[in-house]
């Protein structure tokens, strides 16, 4: 798993950057098999469904598939699907990984007819292996040079017919050429409530939890558009219901359980939170800089940007500016604050352990 799916964790304990074995093994449980089990994302789920389809009736590997998004909404997940309705191995690799041509050419060569390779942020490769991967994709073969200098000379290696499947969170970054050999490119959106709810229903029966209807909007609401989050926060709910000996999670149970969890009812975690408090309550709104903010909360810049500000933007909470992050009305009156000039916003209950 790249570092850039890991970042939508967010900074509680809740959704740690490092799951572990367990965790790891339930997450691959609960992933869908097939593109009829994989719930949302329509528009991407009928396109690729014909793509792979033309391409069983044609009997040969599928096109090139890129697909984009933020992290956390089912890039890993589609491309096993792609292999297992083509009936075909997966290989993975992630793109930091793959630093120089020659990392590429292992790969590569070791393929078999039809198997599908999928690089998780692919944007990540160097150029080297960018440069490599344009001949692969395109002509199905490398060149492999031996030697150096004048003396050094090309050899063609013939590859097998393969499918690419590369992921990644910024398509902004890939290179154009690279971008352009792909046949089918995709980009996953954030999810509805409707469409989380049922991915709460499917996960819930696997987990055999008993879950009412309120209980899975509420989840629902706090998990941030994302299904990997769905999932670990349904967990987490079940580790609470079975602590307390709660046979039936409904509304009430549900609340109080992700209000253990720090998740507030926005879906906001621990580090969300601060980077909030520390805007309004020590910079009076802002603006303020990056660099400075994250010094404030305790955090690295790169996860203060990376983490929490994504989704505070999304949500309206936090602005950026050329001179900084701005705290906006909204995040004022979340966490009960009222904003300079403005008239005092009724009171709230803060989650436990929260400052107030």
């Amino acid at each position: 798993m790249s570092d850039a799916e890991r970042s939508d964790a967010g900074g509680s304990p809740l959704v740690s950057p490092a799951p572990g074995a367990e965790e790891k093994q339930l997450e691959a449980a609960l992933r869908p098999r097939t593109l009829d089990d994989f719930v949302g994302q329509p528009t991407v789920r009928n396109q690729l469904s014909l793509v792979l389809e033309s391409s069983r009736m044609r009997d040969t590997a599928a096109d090139h598939v890129l697909l984009s998004g933020p992290p956390g909404l089912g890039k890993t997940t589609l491309s096993m699907i792609i292999a297992a309705e083509m009936a075909a191995p997966l290989r993975i690799s992630s793109g930091p990984a793959i630093q120089h041509a020659g990392d590429l050419a292992a790969i590569l060569s070791s393929l078999t007819e039809g198997e599908v390779l999928f690089i998780d942020e692919i944007h990540r490769m160097s150029r080297p292996a960018e440069e490599m991967l344009y001949l692969a994709m395109e002509d199905f073969r490398v060149d492999i040079i031996v030697g150096k200098g004048a003396g050094a000379t090309s050899i063609p290696l013939e590859l097998p017919r393969f499918t690419l499947v590369g992921a990644t969170t910024r398509a902004g970054l890939l290179p154009g050429p690279l971008r352009d050999r792909f046949g089918f490119t995709a980009h996953l959106e954030y999810y509805s409530a409707d469409d989380l709810e049922k991915v709460l229903r499917r996960s819930a029966a696997m987990l055999d939890i008993s879950v009412t209807d309120e209980a899975f909007s509420e989840i629902a609401s706090r998990s941030r558009g994302t299904p990997r989050i769905t999932n670990r926060l349904l967990r987490r709910v079940r580790d609470w219901a079975l602590v307390k000996q709660v046979p039936l999670v409904d509304l009430g149970a549900a609340s109080e359980a992700l209000n253990t969890y720090e998740v507030d009812e926005l879906g906001l975690d621990r580090l969300d939170r601060a980077v909030l408090h520390a805007l309004c309550r020590t910079f009076r709104g802002g603006p303020v800089g990056l660099s400075t903010l994250a010094v404030i909360v305790g955090e690295e810049t790169e996860t203060v940007e990376t983490v929490a500000e994504p989704y505070l933007v999304r949500e309206g909470l936090l602005a950026r500016t050329p001179r900084g992050r701005v705290a906006t009305e909204a995040a004022w009156r979340h966490l009960g604050l009222t904003p300079p000039g403005a008239e005092p916003a009724p009171p709230q209950n803060p989650l436990p352990g929260t400052m107030s």
